[in-house]
């Protein structure tokens, strides 16, 4: 039974510290009570006793807690034996008191476990939704080499609305799709399946992107409209920004549609251009609503050698605890190597330095390096 209690006790322990962090209360319960017996009568610091589990409170869980309450408890009693104040009223008040704060430490620490354990499987579900909706990017693609790299907000559990896809066409090219859905929760989830759907049932087929980008804003703008009555739709409610790209395999170029969202940012060598377009059309969702019935194409030169990086806004709009943007394009001149994957990584290892760990917002980017054919 003894054995049994310890190792429910070892498990108690929370994760991320040291189970050698027990000594701080039991060192402070065994000061307390030497230095309790050995004092003069007026010197009283059995009191202090109350610290022992307010501490382990910090790093354990609920049975560690209870064990050092009730070592605290003992403690205080032991004091009052030797001592031969036991049954005063000033040592039983100090016992019972003990015992209220043990009690309230205990329930602090069951509360908060509970808590963790369901944010636990809660976060556990939104990565499982996460990994099934954005499907690994291929790491080659005709001459391209492609990564993509997907960061969490940390502090919040709910799964945002940042995602891309990649598909090949029949004539020999790659599309890319990066965007970001309005708002976060199952509402962004869905809305994130409905257009990744549209775009991996469409990209290969589509005869042009202009027809792509057409036939995404309307599955997008009637899949989220066809149950609502007309007096209660509103068309500002959910929309995505979104960047269309269509990358020849035997043409040096890229053309793009972009619909709403941040510019592609091209680095060849280490000069850096973002790739801004005149005709920026309006986020997917919006476009049938306002009329809109074709979308312009902007044709880029893309070169061997180069690298072209797609991003939501997560990524620009990180702060840091001074509230400084991260300077993505700044940054990204002197991320020189030829590796997609390891080039993200790098930049994975830069942003949570610059937010300390901690995001405000999801953040996705893309990596493409076109290699010779």
């Amino acid at each position: 039974m003894a054995l049994r209690a310890w190792v429910d006790v070892r498990r108690s322990w929370r994760p991320g510290h040291a189970p050698a962090l027990v000594v701080i209360p039991l060192g402070l319960i065994v000061t307390v009570c030497v230095v309790d017996v050995l004092a003069p009568p007026h010197i009283h610091l059995g009191p202090l006793l109350v610290a022992a589990p307010a501490i382990t409170v910090a790093f354990a869980g609920a049975r560690a807690t209870a064990l050092m309450g009730a070592l605290a408890v003992a403690a205080q009693v032991l004091i009052g034996v030797l001592r031969g104040v036991l049954t005063t009223a000033n040592i039983q008040a100090q016992i019972a008191a003990l015992i209220v704060v043990s009690i309230i430490c205990v329930t602090i620490c069951v509360v908060r476990d509970r808590r963790e354990r369901q944010m636990h499987r809660v976060r556990s579900v939104a990565e499982a939704a996460q990994s099934v909706l954005l499907q690994p990017l291929p790491t080659r693609a005709g001459p391209l080499r492609i990564a993509g790299l997907y960061l969490p907000a940390e502090e919040e559990a709910e799964l945002g609305g940042d995602l891309y896809a990649a598909a090949r066409t029949d004539h020999h090219s790659t599309r890319l799709l990066i965007g970001d859905v309005r708002g976060n929760g199952m509402a962004a989830i869905s809305n994130s399946a409905l257009l990744l759907g549209a775009f991996r049932a469409a990209a290969h087929r589509q005869a042009t992107l202009p027809r792509l980008a057409v036939h995404l804003d309307g599955a997008f703008r009637w899949d989220t409209s066809q149950w609502r009555s007309e007096a209660a739709q509103d068309t500002s409610e959910d929309f995505a920004t979104a960047i269309l790209l269509d990358i020849p395999d035997h043409d040096p170029v890229v053309h793009l549609i972009a619909c709403g969202h941040p510019p592609p940012l091209l680095l060849r060598g280490q000069q850096l251009t973002p790739l801004t377009t005149e005709d920026t059309h309006l986020p997917i969702g919006f476009g049938g609503a306002f009329g809109i019935g074709t979308y312009d194409v902007q044709t880029f030169p893309f070169e061997v050698g180069d690298l072209l990086l797609l991003y939501t806004d997560g990524v620009i709009e990180a702060r840091d605890a001074a509230g400084v943007f991260y300077p993505f394009t700044e940054r990204a001149r002197d991320w020189t190597t030829d590796d997609p994957e390891q080039l993200l990584r790098q930049l994975r290892e830069d942003l949570l330095a610059h937010v300390q760990g901690h995001l405000d917002d999801d953040a996705a980017v893309v990596a493409i390096r076109r290699q010779a054919v």
